[in-house]
């Protein structure tokens, strides 16, 4: 399969037409699924978001199950890409002692963060992984096998570089995904924040903000756990 993800600005315009049309699908299905589910989600009204014509969706994903398959492996792609930037890559040995672990987990965060609150990508990712949290399908096995698992397990063990605790100890695995959870929240309960915050909108400014936030809850988080030398 063709990754679906989001091409970089310098490459979008070499793109072929076939190609922003597969693009603009799976964007426009991240948010329809999202919206209003599998079965509320008509390939009609996919289409017209997308600018393309409905008979698009079944030559190039075979039909609308295809497309959300496709978007699942744009979520991977997308994510995978942002989290890849700054942990160490597939198998690749954990940071080599607490200092550069803890760093690797601060940019994680203010990385994530930034990407969180302010990326338009996010606004669609996010709600479609809630609903196929919330209503699992093979969409869900997809993003759990290629991101969620292997990122998560990737994070644990810099946690345990950073603090000496066991990666796959329990308490490991729910720091990491408090750590996950924080930066989350932004975006689920966006505009609940934007309105106590007092923010007309959300932009750089305010995504910087939340990523020094959540940095500082890390570092917080890092100063219980870590033990003084003896």
């Amino acid at each position: 399969m063709t990754s679906p993800s989001a091409p970089h600005p310098a490459t979008a315009n070499r793109l072929t037409g076939a190609e922003h049309t597969r693009r603009a699908l799976v964007r426009a299905g991240l948010v329809a699924f999202g919206e209003k589910g599998f079965e509320g989600a008509t390939t009609r009204d996919i289409a017209a978001a997308a600018g393309a014509n409905i008979g698009s969706i079944a030559y190039h994903f075979g039909g609308k199950q295809g497309l959300r398959a496709a978007c699942a492996v744009y979520v991977v792609d997308t994510v995978g890409a942002i989290a890849g930037s700054v942990l160490p890559a597939g198998e690749a040995a954990p940071p080599a002692g607490p200092q550069e672990a803890r760093a690797v987990l601060g940019r994680l965060v203010e990385t994530m963060a930034r990407f969180v609150v302010a990326r338009p990508e996010a606004g669609e990712i996010v709600p479609f992984v809630l609903r196929e949290l919330a209503q699992p399908t093979s969409a869900l096995d997809t993003i759990y096998d290629g991101l969620f698992a292997p990122i998560h397990r990737r994070l644990c063990a810099v946690w345990a570089a950073a603090t000496g605790e066991p990666a796959e100890a329990d308490a490991t695995k729910l720091a990491v995904f408090t750590l996950i959870g924080q930066v989350l929240y932004f975006r689920i309960a966006g505009e609940g924040v934007r309105r106590r915050m007092g923010w007309q909108s959300v932009g750089e400014a305010e995504a910087a903000a939340v990523a020094a936030a959540a940095r500082a809850n890390l570092e917080a988080m890092l100063a219980a756990r870590v033990r003084p030398p003896s």
